[in-house]
Formats: structure tokens, sequence, C-alpha cells
């Protein structure tokens, strides 16, 4: 009876091995059948794929903890959602005035529960990310105030909304609210001793971007938010501190308003839209903070209850509910991108070992031609407008010709697969997004296909 049992457990053994060895084999197939079918039809060369995939290998545990991230972020969205009861008659909608619009109310106490604030206004009529930037300073900024930013030059957008640049009507400068900024130190982090000493009484609010936007830094970390907040409100204490914190919503665990930001903005076509939601931004924060801008984007009087939301909550906070797990797609997606061009010499912001505090993907070409043609490869990836191929031109609220790859389900969106660069030195691009990790890595691949047929890069290094 024993020899009969050991013979049983051996057959099982043996059973199970020659599944594994089928089931590799199996898996051989499929990765060689996905080969043929990606050469063939997105003209992939064999070895551009064959490189890609290497680099793959080096990511490995580091996706592990993104997911980790990911994780945290999913839950912590369910609980908002069911803390507030959300309903499905929440998904309903009104007309005009929407005084009665229920959904809106539920998705503005969502987000509030989401990002730890007493509350928020979150509009699909605030039209984009620099929008709910410039709605925010404008609600609470008042002639004589002073607003500086303590992480250098803000995005160029913003800049032309201060009036530190162009010849714009309506800007901050001339409505005399005054300006400064802050450089960040040598190691790129902000210089909260120069922060206190610049402060006056003026100074009204301290703006925080945590994103790189067009420069060749890493996203400020939330740890780096919470020590700087920290310091400076033990010296001034009533001192507002915002954060534009577009695309750095669910990268890490926490959020700029859990470490002690009095109000912070984003938009909806960036991550937290989670890419179903078709227009809008938020803003959250302290709630007399919130009633000054509401104020501002409707009327003293009217505020947060009114403004129609045109039957868009459902995509809103289906967004929201995908966008823990599209973010982290997102991120290994630029991972990927940072792991394949640094490898071929380019410098790679943030880089492969770096903290993420965003989804952007800097990297430096040194070469006009090299940004085009990466820019053209994003854009071939695209499941929209695939077709086209992105050239630089003039682009509204920049200084400089602008290239940008984007072929979208929602027009600019950058929480899916794109691309975007200044036509200036040293010709950094600036990936983002994807909505599907497989999708990133077929932007990868499709823009280093491109730098390797047209011969912008050592195809040595490729073999």
């Amino acid at each position: 009876m024993k020899k009969n049992r050991l013979r049983q457990m051996s057959l099982i053994a043996q059973r199970l091995l020659f599944l594994n060895i089928l089931e590799k084999v199996k898996t051989m197939n499929i990765e060689k059948d996905t080969i043929n079918f990606l050469c063939k039809q997105f003209d992939l060369k064999e070895e551009v794929i064959k490189y890609v995939e290497e680099k793959e290998e080096l990511i490995g545990k580091k996706i592990f903890n993104i997911n980790r991230i990911k994780e945290y972020n999913q839950y912590k969205v369910i609980e908002a959602m069911q803390r507030a009861k959300l309903s499905s008659t929440d998904f309903y909608w009104t007309t005009g005035y929407g005084y009665d619009d229920m959904g809106r109310d539920k998705v503005e106490e969502i987000y509030s529960y989401v990002f730890n604030t007493e509350d928020a206004l979150v509009r699909p009529t605030i039209a984009s990310g620099t929008h709910a930037i410039t709605l925010t300073l404008s609600g609470i900024l008042r002639p004589g105030d002073e607003l500086i930013c303590i992480t250098g030059s803000p995005y160029e957008t913003l800049q032309k909304v201060i009036g530190v640049k162009g010849e714009e009507k309506g800007t901050f400068s001339e409505f005399g609210i005054s300006y400064r900024e802050i450089p960040l130190d040598k190691n790129n982090h902000i210089d909260v001793d120069k922060v206190l000493e610049t402060i006056t009484e003026k100074t009204k609010l301290l703006l925080i971007q945590r994103s790189t936007g067009y420069s060749d830094r890493n996203a400020i970390t939330i740890e780096e938010i919470a020590r700087s907040i920290k310091k400076i409100k033990e010296v001034y204490k009533d001192i507002i501190i915002m954060v534009d914190n577009c695309y750095g919503e669910f990268v890490e665990k926490q959020e700029p308003t859990d470490v002690g930001a009095d109000i912070m903005a984003g938009s909806l076509i960036k991550n937290p839209g989670g890419g179903l939601a078709l227009s809008g931004g938020y803003i959250v924060g302290n709630k007399e903070l919130i009633e000054l801008v509401a104020n501002r984007s409707t009327a003293p009087g009217l505020g947060k209850d009114c403004g129609l939301t045109f039957g868009m909550t459902r995509n809103i906070l289906q967004g929201l509910f995908l966008a823990p797990l599209i973010v982290s797609e997102a991120v290994k997606g630029a991972l990927l991108m940072a792991a394949v061009y640094k490898s071929l010499g380019f410098k790679v912001v943030p880089d492969v070992d770096d903290l993420r505090s965003d989804i952007i993907q800097g990297i430096e070409f040194n070469s006009k031609e090299r940004v085009v043609e990466f820019c053209k490869g994003i854009q071939s990836a695209s499941a929209v407008d695939y077709y086209f191929a992105p050239e630089p031109s003039e682009m509204p609220g920049y200084e400089d010709e602008v290239i940008m790859a984007a072929g979208g389900f929602v027009q600019g969106s950058s929480i899916e697969l794109s691309a975007d660069a200044p036509m200036r030195e040293p010709y950094y691009a600036y990936y983002q997004g994807g909505l599907t990790y497989e999708h990133c890595k077929l932007g990868v691949m499709k823009s280093l296909n491109n730098l390797y047929e047209n011969e912008l890069l050592n195809k040595d290094n490729l073999i």
C-alpha cells in the first residue's frame, strides 16, 4: 500500500511537471505570436521589441511597490464612496440652475473624504488645471496681497495668468496682486529658510507646484511638502499654503492635504478622472477657502448651490473609482520609459530609482529631431487619431512652439497616452499617461522604433 501511495504521488508530480512545461511552451508561443503581430501590424522592428522586453525585467520589483500604493488608494476611494452613501439615484441629473443636483453634492462630499478636507468644489465647467488654479487664487487673493511660488517658476500657462509673461488682460498684476518666486535650492528642494526670509505682512498665499512642469527637476514628494509646510506654519500659522496637484493624485499613498496644505487644485482630465471624466476640475480644502472660491466660480450668494453638472456625475465618480488603477498603470509605463531610454544613454527625470510623485517622465534628447520623432512615435501608438503626425506649433499660453502627441478618447486628457515638449534647448520631451500598461509599453516601443529607423540613436546599443 505504501508503494502504491508513493507511485501515485510520483505520477501526480510527473503530471504537474508536464503541465508546467506545457504552460511554458504555450506562453512562449503566445510571446512569439505577439512579437509577430507587433512586427506586422505596428511596423515594429523585432530587435526593438526584444530590447524593451529586456529592460522590462529590470523594473519588476518596483512594480510590486506601485501595486501596493494602488491597493491602498483603491480602498481609500471605496471607503469615501461608502461613507457618503453613494446611491444609483445620485447619477440622475437635472436642468437649469442645478439647485437640486444631488449628484453634484455627492461628488463633492466624496472628494472631500478622499482628500481629507473640510469641503470641495468639483465642477465639469472648470476647463483645465490652469483654470482650477486660477479660480482658486482669484477667489482668495485681493488687491494689495502678495502671492509667492516657493517651487520656482510655475507652469507656463500660469505665468501668463499672473502677468509675469505675455501681455494678457485681466492678469493678477493688473488687479494689484504682487508676485514673487523662490527658486528651489541646489538639490532641487524647497528652500524653506529662504521662504521664511521672504514672507512679509503682504504675503497671503504660498503656492507649491508639485509636478515637474517643463523643468528638469523631480516632482516634489509628499514627504518634502509635509516637512516644508510644518516649518513654515511654525512661524506663520495663518499664511495660506496652496498646492497645484496636477499629475500627482494617487501616485503616493498620501496627498498634500493630508499633510497640512490648506487648499489644493487639479484637473479631472488628468489623474482623478481615471480617463472617464469628459471635462472638469476640482478644488479641495478648508471650508472658508472653498466658500471664497465657490463665490468666485458663480457669484456671492450663490456659491456652491448653483451650477449644473450636465449628467456627468456617473463619469466623474466611475473615473475616480478607477483612478488608483489607471494612475498605477501610467506610473509603470513611465518607469519602463525611463529604464529604456536611460539604458541608451539619455538623461531621464525622474531617474529609474527615484521616488515618483507625479506621472510625468522627462527625457533629455538634446535634439529637436529626436523630440519630434519621439512624439510622432507616441502619436502612432494611439487608439484615436494614430494616423496624424504632430508637428511643433504655437499654442495658447506657451512662449515657445510646442509639439503635442495626444490621441485620447477625451481631448487633452493627459492621463491617457500622451507626450509634449517645448521647442527649446536642451530639448526635453515629457511623456505621461496611459490607461493600460500595455498601451504604455506600445508607446515606448513605437517611440523607440521611430528613433531607431531614423538613425537618431546608436543602433549598436539595441543589438
